[in-house]
């Protein structure tokens, strides 16, 4: 991901995905790109940023309109097949935040 979400005015929620990656692709890039996708086709989804670095350690943080979004896409059919495979296979630890955005500012030249 190399781009800035374009989220609305607050408030909306953001979860926060941090994680340490296990070795080895093992799968993870093409569901990795499969996830986004299917993220961005659900209802309430607003954006994603992440990023990871060369010893394995990531965040993504995506946005959501609402708690309701975020339960629907936790839910997701195809996304829980992901997360079994996140504690089985491509992580070795990770942490899910959800937060409430009250308040965004921006900067851009």
């Amino acid at each position: 991901m190399t781009e800035l979400a374009k989220t609305p005015e607050p408030p909306y929620y953001a979860v926060i995905f941090t994680s340490l990656r296990t070795r080895g692709d093992n799968g993870y890039g093409v569901m990795a790109e499969e996830m986004v996708e299917l993220a961005k086709a659900q209802p309430g989804f607003l954006g994603v940023e992440g990023a990871r670095e060369s010893n394995g350690f990531g965040i993504t943080v995506s946005y959501w309109a609402s708690e309701e979004a975020i339960r629907q896409w936790r839910e997701d059919a195809r996304h829980r097949i992901a997360q079994k495979l996140e504690r089985e296979t491509w992580y070795e630890r990770f942490t899910t935040r959800v937060s409430k955005v009250e308040r965004a500012y921006a900067f851009e030249r």
